[in-house]
């Protein structure tokens, strides 16, 4: 009987920072590994986060028999609350994992219908056709792993996001024993993290960032307040015993910041001594040279505490001169104006601000170009394929994994949505699945598309123009004078001329002397051709233009 193809689909994360979702079916199984989100580019304007789209997993639901978490940050779990109310199956992922993804499904009362699995490092577990193992790997956040998966074709090994670092702060370093065996196995395929393959060399240890926040803390006159991301465990971890040697009390403020922390302790990845942290009452009792805040913000993200500190906002701690601020946290492209910007404001309310390009604040969770090398020469693989980055990022990984002897034909880098079909010993795209992006917008997901976040991008150029006309429902004639209202394009007032040649432009152009029963379709069309061009002629902008026919 001949052996199927091994297919390989990822749904994001290839070309692109985030959202990282991929695919591996064989038959009648489908698994899924990772359901993570994106941050919304600049132009994605009023769009919160971006999924992955799974239309081809709602196609072929009976098949998919569970989603597998390499570990717990918002590009690997964010979606799954979007994805579960469509395709509950079971999740597996290590203990910490699962108790950050407990977090996120509880905070939207999807938490009594999830099935949840622990799976420990060295452990196995079945999903059909696939045979599933998590072993060890250095990450900037405890309990990642990556996957060996033992298929009908061969082994495929997923590196997840993976650093390799011999003085982790939490956890153990990447098992690289376990790699060296399953080379003498036989890999059939590797998809390893590419994020930092510009870079070269190794990657630092956690264990300077947390050398350099003791200085930093010891050096500072009045309160430090650090921002880091809600799930990096390890750097929480950093500033605890940077709190304690330091003599200072820890107040931890944000919604995410305050349950993570709460359920990292109860689940003892967090060792917190007794009296440390502070209640937030407190904050105005302490002297300021005693007061440590950890919170969130280091992505400019509008709702977050310290985006809410630098820009004054009264019911967020307010910014006072002698502060330091320490941004602990690598910007996601795409987000660096944003946290430009709250970096400059920090410093416009007299605060000694410190982010990783003046100083060693921040050590970020992926292998540079010694550590990419490391994992291609242990697992030695039949086939490669580059994952997690952009696209510049693959086709470095791809010719690295060229130097390193692998056949030019047997190395692939794909983009979101295409299909690799593997056999024992020939690899193939087979076509391309419908992907991209889904918008979520407060509580809607999918009803944002691109012609809605063109109008949102026209709105924010050259702002909107309402045009209100009275019509007769039975001649046709316009009744009275039009009203025009303007957001974003003129002052009404100190364009009063240009107003009202508008306005008889719309008049003469539909017409009092009509004698038809009112078209509003025709009206409405009409009024937008002629503000247009009459706009664009007076100023050479276009705003949006909103015509409205009532009928009297």
């Amino acid at each position: 009987m001949a052996v199927k193809k091994l297919k390989v689909i990822p749904l994001g994360g290839l070309g692109e920072i985030g959202k990282n979702m991929l695919l591996l079916e064989y038959d009648k199984d489908i698994i899924i590994i990772d359901a993570g989100l994106m941050f919304p580019e600049e132009d994605m304007l009023g769009v919160d986060m971006v999924i992955p789209d799974i239309t081809y997993l709602l196609e072929n639901k009976d098949k998919v028999r569970g989603i597998i978490i390499t570990h717990g940050h918002e590009d690997h779990i964010g979606a799954l609350p979007f994805v579960l109310p469509k395709i509950n199956v079971p999740i597996y992922s290590t203990k910490l994992t699962n108790g950050l993804i407990t977090v996120k499904l509880k905070e939207r009362k999807l938490l009594a219908e999830a099935n949840l699995n622990i799976v420990t490092p060295g452990e196995t577990f079945s999903l059909g056709r696939f045979k599933i193992e998590f072993f060890a790997v250095n990450h900037s956040i405890p309990d990642a792993v990556g996957l060996i998966i033992q298929t009908p074709v061969g082994v495929v090994v997923h590196s997840g996001d993976f650093k390799v670092d011999y003085t982790p702060v939490n956890g153990k370093p990447t098992d690289l024993t376990r790699l060296a065996q399953l080379a003498n196995q036989g890999v059939l395929l590797l998809m390893s993290d590419s994020t930092y393959v510009e870079q070269t060399g190794y990657t630092g240890s956690e264990k300077v960032v947390g050398q350099s926040l003791g200085r930093f803390f010891g050096e500072a006159q009045g309160r430090v307040i650090v921002a880091t991301f809600a799930s990096h465990i390890s750097r929480i971890q950093q500033v605890i015993d940077a709190a304690v040697a330091h003599d200072r009390r820890l107040f931890v403020i944000g919604h995410s910041m305050n349950n993570n922390v709460k359920m990292a302790a109860k689940l003892g990845y967090l060792n917190i001594p007794e009296g440390v942290i502070g209640q937030n009452w407190e904050l105005t009792k302490l002297p300021l040279n005693k007061i440590i805040v950890i919170t969130a913000g280091t992505q400019g993200e509008p709702t977050s505490t310290l985006v809410k500190m630098a820009n004054r906002d009264p019911a967020q701690i307010k910014v006072v001169p002698g502060d330091t601020i320490i941004m602990s946290a690598t910007p996601i492209p795409g987000n660096e104006t944003m946290i430009n910007k709250t970096i400059d404001n920090l410093f416009r309310q007299g605060a000694r601000v410190l982010y990783g390009r003046i100083a060693d604040v921040h050590v970020h969770g992926h292998g540079g170009q010694e550590e990419l090398k490391m994992m291609l020469a242990m697992t030695r693989p039949q086939f490669f394929v580059p994952i997690h980055g952009e696209y510049r990022h693959l086709a470095l990984h791809a010719k690295l994994a060229e130097s390193f002897g692998i056949a030019k034909e047997n190395i692939f880098a794909l983009e979101d949505g295409q299909i690799l079909e593997l056999g024992l010993d020939k690899g193939r795209v087979a076509g391309k699945l419908p992907s991209g992006n889904v918008y979520v917008d407060g509580l809607g997901v999918g009803d944002i598309d691109h012609v809605i976040l063109r109008d949102r991008w026209l709105l924010s150029q050259d702002g909107v123009v309402a045009i209100i006309v009275a019509v007769d429902k039975n001649t046709g004639k316009i009744v009275g004078h039009p009203d025009i209202v303007s957001r974003g394009f003129v002052d009404l007032e100190e364009s009063e001329d240009m107003i009202e040649l508008a306005k008889g432009e719309i008049v003469k152009a539909v017409g009092r002397s009509a004698n038809h029963t009112a078209e509003l379709g025709f009206i409405h069309t009409k009024i937008k051709e002629v503000a247009g061009k009459f706009f664009y002629k007076q100023t050479k902008r276009r705003p949006m233009i909103l015509p409205i026919a009532i009928e009297v």
